[in-house]
């Protein structure tokens, strides 16, 4: 790979399965958010990155991210699902060395995790972490995969990529690569694991 992968934070979603009417990316964790610890990890592995967001949100990342590196979407395209908010953070980092797609309700992932993903995208065209036998996050792809990642749309997010091309399972022992905050249950296991978590 002659540039480094971008690391593309999806955190455009409407997370409807978290507690009514508050937004599970802005709830405290450490001494960031949600996603405050999920780009603070990101950040850790010195490689660029990319937030795709909605507006409300711009004001909880702007400490670290710089705007150039902040996607914004709309309500509308918010609402045409995850792929959508993929392909608009790749076609945003266009000249990246490859894409690793992390949620931003992972704030468990650790770095070397997320750097592991990335060196695997020097043989493959595609990868994703595992432990202990189940898949997970991050998942990447290299640049040649560009126009499929920029194509897609809907809720399916990547998967089919990752059933169409070889993809390696980089297998981790970190259990933070299956961990996110869909629920007030999931959050508090979150914040349970974080208390005893290494972020290397």
């Amino acid at each position: 790979m002659t540039a480094p992968p971008c690391i593309v934070i999806l955190a455009a979603g409407p997370g409807r399965r978290f507690g009514a009417g508050a937004q599970k990316l802005t709830q405290p964790l450490g001494e960031h958010s949600v996603l405050g610890q999920t780009i603070q990890r990101a950040m850790a592995t010195g490689w660029p990155l990319c937030v795709v967001l909605t507006p409300p949100l711009v004001p909880a990342v702007s400490p670290w991210v710089a705007t150039r590196d902040l996607v914004v979407l709309d309500a509308a395209e918010a609402a045409r699902g995850l792929g959508h908010s993929i392909a608009a953070g790749v076609a945003a980092q266009g000249a990246a060395g490859g894409w690793l797609l992390l949620p931003g309700d992972m704030p468990l992932v650790r770095a070397g995790s997320i750097l592991a993903v990335g060196k695997a995208l020097d043989e493959h065209p595609a990868a994703y972490a595992q432990h202990q036998g189940r898949p997970g996050h991050p998942q990447g792809f290299a640049a040649e995969l560009f126009s499929e990642l920029v194509g897609l749309e809907g809720e399916g997010g990547a998967r089919r990529l990752l059933a169409r091309y070889p993809a390696a399972a980089v297998d981790l022992d970190d259990p933070g690569v299956l961990l996110d905050v869909d629920t007030e249950a999931d959050l508090a296991a979150v914040r349970s694991a974080f208390a005893q978590d290494d972020p290397r």
